[in-house]
């Protein structure tokens, strides 16, 4: 008897992506697809899905590969556990875009072997995702790579310092909530629709932070996200007791961007939950804060240098002094994926303000199960 092999995914605008996973899943038995319905979608990635369940499912079902499928009944992640628990799947595979230590987490639960695989074209085809496929926005989402919460006067009032950030082509679509600047990319798309427009990079980074933050804003969103969207390549920018950093420093060259993008690994989590709070047992003193701005100097002058292993202590030195002053920033859970880790790479921090999202790891070797990124290096016009 054949093994069961189970996948999960949202499959909208089928692509030969789509099917070359299929077949790949399907060497290792009789493949059975579990499809996120289209309210799990919006939830997840903040859209809507551009074909229905209905559609979607008659779709997958007619491929040469696929056993069965079915819209999952749960939400979130894992909305497939009451499928799963009735198929008794012998094999759970997923692309490195979909691992999850949660999904790894529930096959260990189930006794279902994990199987991860890259993104594998048919032979003579080109590399598709939904996320290219859609051209409906070119703008970029921005990592953090040291230097977090410096762009808060909350904490740069105890001492200025360095955020460093990256802008990253937007090859994958990210998960709402996920430190990857989604909330300001968001407004963004409300604005310019498309791409980043031509003009002074200031002052359309300005805009979006205005329009992100009206008057009477409770919660001011960083400045780094909209710098770190609207300004390409690499930023370095310096906060002095104000939400709008004193200096900002881009840097475009193409064999620091290249090299940076070839050392930087994102690992998937979880989105964060919406009721998270990070800022719940803060303990931001001038000692945490000057520590951090120390840590992310260090960074800076690690990534000009190309100073892999000295990036790697200095993102991590960041993360160690963000989850001093934050330390909801982590979970049980976030810790221990960093522990599986440790002996593997050179260095590690958190997307965004932590809860979930990403692992940011430094490498100098490929790092298991996680996606590469490339950094947008010029400008396109919408």
């Amino acid at each position: 008897m054949a093994l069961k092999v189970f996948v999960s995914g949202c499959y909208d605008m089928l692509h030969s992506g789509h099917v070359a996973f299929f077949e790949e899943a399907a060497t290792y038995g009789d493949l059975y697809v579990g499809i996120g319905s289209s309210q799990t979608v919006f939830n997840l990635k903040g859209r809507k899905t551009i074909n229905t369940d209905a559609e979607r499912l008659y779709m997958v079902k007619s491929l040469k590969a696929v056993k069965d499928a079915w819209i999952n009944s749960g939400s979130g992640i894992i909305d497939f556990e009451e499928e799963v628990k009735r198929l008794q799947p012998d094999v759970f595979f997923v692309n490195t875009d979909g691992h999850s230590p949660v999904k790894e987490q529930f096959c260990r639960k189930f006794g279902i072997r994990y199987v991860v695989s890259e993104r594998v074209p048919h032979s003579g085809l080109p590399a598709r995702s939904t996320t290219a496929l859609r051209q409906e926005c070119r703008i970029p989402y921005r990592i953090d790579l040291a230097g977090g919460w410096l762009d808060q006067p909350f904490v740069n009032k105890f001492h200025s310092g360095y955020v460093v950030t990256v802008c990253i082509e937007p090859d994958y679509e990210f998960n709402d909530r996920s430190g990857m600047a989604t909330s300001s990319r968001k407004k963004a798309i409300e604005l310019w629709h498309t791409d980043i427009p031509d003009g002074d990079r200031e002052v359309l980074a300005k805009t979006l932070f205005c329009f992100e933050n009206p008057p009477g804003t409770k919660y001011v969103s960083g400045s780094q996200d909209s710098i770190g969207i609207v300004y390409q390549g690499l930023n370095m920018l310096y906060y002095d007791n104000d939400y709008w950093p004193s200096h900002i420093e881009n840097h475009t060259a193409p064999e620091l961007l290249s090299w940076l993008e070839a050392h930087l690994w994102l690992v998937p989590l979880y989105p964060r939950k919406a009721s998270y709070d990070v800022l719940a047992g803060t303990d931001i003193t001038i000692m945490n804060a000057r520590a951090l701005a120390e840590a992310s100097a260090a960074c800076r002058e690690a990534l000009l240098a190309r100073d892999l292993k000295a990036w790697g202590a200095a993102s991590t030195a960041s993360f160690e002094y963000q989850i001093r002053m934050f330390p909801n920033m982590v979970t049980e859970d976030i810790m221990n994926e960093i522990e599986s880790y440790r002996c593997d790479v050179l260095g590690w921090k958190l997307s965004g303000a932590g809860g979930g999202g990403y692992m940011v790891f430094v490498s100098d070797k490929p790092v298991r199960n996680a996606v590469r990124i490339r950094v947008r290096q010029k400008t396109y016009i919408g």
